[in-house]
């Protein structure tokens, strides 16, 4: 059974905003801003950069059901490039980076530069002096390293910090944009 087979009679964007609004006594930041912005459309164009992969996708319908192929798709394009592992995205991060693209007008080709990364692969990228976490989000398959051409580096930072879901952490000098599920911080 795949990964996804838990999630096939019920959505998981449904069960979180249940679950976060439960446990916390109110509206997370998550269910805030998808409450505030309604429940759009879970559609991505993204293109791998190290592996020259396209994908346009519709993982997810209005009423928050998942495709389950579409996010084995997702997965595949998302893989560790080095190893070519596939590890499953959170769907959490997949969300945010949709949000993302909802703020800077949608329908943007999302260019990729790391999304999962296999633990032998981080630590070769450490080995090397390259500034990655021991403990990298992008272990999880929760971090995706991007850009988006026509939209300046600052723009992205911008809409990706204005949503408060996860972290985000800002490259110019490398041109690219860090979004990730975990808690909500900047660097």
């Amino acid at each position: 059974m795949s990964y996804h087979g838990q999630w096939c009679r019920r959505s998981f964007l449904k069960a979180s905003l249940l679950a976060g609004l439960t446990l916390f006594g109110g509206q997370t930041a998550w269910a805030r801003e998808l409450l505030d912005e309604g429940l759009p459309l879970g559609k991505l164009s993204l293109l791998n950069l190290h592996t020259g992969e396209r994908l346009a996708v519709t993982y997810r319908d209005r009423a928050g059901e998942y495709d389950l192929q579409a996010l084995d798709e997702l997965n595949w394009l998302l893989r560790c490039h080095h190893t070519n592992e596939v590890h499953p995205i959170d769907v959490r991060t997949l969300e945010y980076l949709s949000l993302v693209d909802q703020r800077l007008g949608g329908s943007n080709e999302i260019h990729i530069i790391s999304a999962y990364r296999a633990p032998a692969y981080n630590e070769l990228l450490r080995q090397k002096g390259r500034q990655v976490a021991r403990n990298s989000l992008h272990l999880q398959g929760r971090a995706i390293d991007i850009r988006v051409p026509g939209v300046k580096l600052a723009n992205l930072r911008r809409a990706a910090l204005d949503l408060e879901l996860g972290g985000v952490g800002y490259y110019p000098r490398t041109d690219f944009v860090h979004i990730d599920s975990g808690a909500f911080r900047m660097w």
